[in-house]
């Protein structure tokens, strides 16, 4: 039988993943390089114009105090060796308020330009816009401003260096997928040989029963340890054909007296070998036969719970549907008959809406049970992790349950450190939480007015969290602690309980968080619950307070 072709080979499958792999981690490395030199590149060319600005500021202070301008633009022209500064003017405060144009540099090519001095306040800090690069200094002798210095210098240089950098940056990942291509090849090469090798050899040996060959050792450990172990079968059936052969021969040399000996002798040896292959048969008929009784008891059990729970509500839809169609059709034949009276449309209207009610409450109840249905296979991994408070989590959770938990006198008390924040998934924490709070409610505090819940919080190695959850209910009954996490699996069977709730739990702790839950009890003696999962503590004084849910 050929093989289906919409499997992927381990070749293409080696190739695709050391690319996959290797392409994010050079793109990542590349673009925080590159990302750090552009800001290097821009933090430098700031420090030299503000440099440039400086200077300038204290050759003029001289000149402005001998009132030389002519002088000032003779020092000026020495800035033509630079490309980058393109205008530099120079103003003399007449008073205090009055700035009076003293001195001027202007590149060749480059047109003057007009000083914004209102905007005097957000040009003292550099400021860059598209290519151009502005500053203005203040121009002191000691603590005296004696005028102000305005330099305006071309940011294409900084361009041209980022698209270098751009370049360069790109052609050596390009250059790095193109030698990581060759070496996956090489790898996935030196890995595939050998297996397509003994794929090989197995296809000839079942073909040509020739179990003479031998498989080559390739210095690969787990694949050598595969070799030698089909080396070692092909030894030992090669061992038994020649002894088989061997006998074959053995018997055809035997002389006529013991031809009835060895006759018998195979005859026997033919029926212990059925027998063996009738047994082998029937213990691999009835391991199948366990594995599928194993399988239906398991389905069993999920239907049956499916369809204790989901029956009941929709057969009271059901029956009151039914009623109703009864009734409208009562309606409808007075009605052609003529003979309807308003007594008894009032009775039907009234009637309608009490079938109608119980129809809504049954059928939502249905679909609120095969919501739980459906939440126990959602995959609660996808949520992505982010920062929290623990305590705002906590108390947004018991708002959000504040309308449940006024109809009961319990006390929820709950020991967490205020500024204790971490990273990890809120989603799950949440749901978990409210099924525990709300299982201790239900199960925990039957018949009891006053309950006590505990809920501490805190940190261990701040690397994980540990969460105990603890009630003074009646505890679990010991029958049914060792099986609280099992799907379907509830005291209130019939009166409302799905039997999901710690089994989603469960699901939300060991999978969602990569965690672990234990659970400690004794009947009359409340329950412990211990969650411990992994998260990555946060210190508060690094993030914004209003960020934190």
């Amino acid at each position: 039988m050929a093989l289906d072709t919409k499997y992927l080979s381990i070749k293409s499958l080696i190739i695709w993943v050391f690319m996959a792999i290797t392409s994010l981690s050079l793109i990542l490395s590349s673009g925080v390089n590159l990302y750090s030199q552009i800001n290097t590149y821009q933090e430098s060319l700031q420090e030299n114009i503000i440099i440039f600005a400086d200077m300038i500021g204290r050759g003029a202070s001289q000149t402005i105090m001998r009132d030389e301008p002519l002088v000032q633009d003779q020092n000026l022209n020495v800035l033509a060796a630079y490309d980058l500064i393109e205008n530099v003017h120079i103003y003399k405060l007449i008073d205090s308020n009055t700035p009076s144009f003293f001195a001027s540099y202007n590149k060749v090519g480059i047109a003057p330009v007009k000083t914004q001095f209102e905007q005097l306040q957000t040009l003292v800090q550099l400021k860059m816009t598209g290519s151009v690069i502005e500053i203005i200094q203040p121009i002191k002798d000691n603590e005296d401003v004696l005028g102000y210095v305005y330099l305006r210098a071309s940011a294409e240089a900084l361009e041209n260096r980022i698209f270098q950098s751009i370049m360069i940056t790109v052609s050596v990942l390009f250059a790095c997928l193109l030698i990581c291509f060759f070496l996956t090849l090489k790898l996935q090469s030196a890995i595939t040989a050998p297996i397509n090798g003994l794929v090989k050899l197995v296809q000839r040996v079942s073909r040509q029963r020739d179990y003479s060959s031998r498989a080559k050792l390739h210095g690969i450990k787990e694949l050598d340890i595969l070799i030698e172990a089909f080396n070692n079968m092909l030894q030992r059936t090669q061992e038994h054909m020649e002894r088989q052969t061997k006998a074959e021969a053995e018997q055809v040399k035997l002389n006529s007296s013991l031809e009835d000996k060895v006759r018998q002798r195979t005859m026997a040896l033919k029926e212990a070998n059925s027998e063996l292959i009738e047994t082998l048969e029937k213990l691999h008929q009835f391991q199948r036969q366990m594995v599928q009784n194993e399988k239906m008891a398991s389905l069993g059990d999920m239907v049956a719970g499916v369809a204790h729970e989901v029956n009941t509500p929709i057969g009271l839809g059901v029956t009151a549907s039914t009623m109703m169609l009864d009734r409208l059709s009562d309606m409808r034949k007075a009605f052609e008959d003529k003979t309807l009276k308003a007594s008894s449309l009032t009775k039907f209207i009234t009637e309608g809406e009490e079938n109608l009610n119980i129809i809504y409450r049954n059928l939502n109840r249905a679909a609120e049970l095969i919501s739980s249905f459906k939440q126990v296979a959602v995959d609660q991994s996808s949520e992505n992790a982010r920062i929290f408070s623990f305590t705002k989590l906590l108390d947004e959770i018991l708002m959000s349950m504040r309308p449940k938990l006024k109809k009961f006198n319990h006390q929820i008390n709950v020991n967490c450190e205020d500024n204790f924040v971490v990273e990890s998934k809120a989603g799950p924490i949440n749901q978990i939480m409210i099924n525990l709070i709300m299982n201790s409610i239900i199960h925990g505090f039957e018949d009891m007015d006053n309950g006590q819940i505990d809920i501490s919080i805190e940190s261990v190695d701040d690397t994980k969290v540990c969460i105990e959850f603890k009630d003074n209910g009646k505890g679990i009954p010991e029958h049914l602690r060792k099986r609280i996490f099992d799907p379907f699996v509830t005291t209130k069977r019939g009166q409302g309980g799905s039997g999901l709730g710690m089994h989603l739990v469960f699901n939300l702790v060991t999978q969602a968080l990569n965690g672990s839950i234990s659970v400690v009890s004794e009947e009359g003696k409340g329950v412990q619950f211990r969650i411990l999962f992994p998260v990555k503590v946060v210190d508060i004084d690094k993030v914004h307070t209003h960020s934190l849910i």
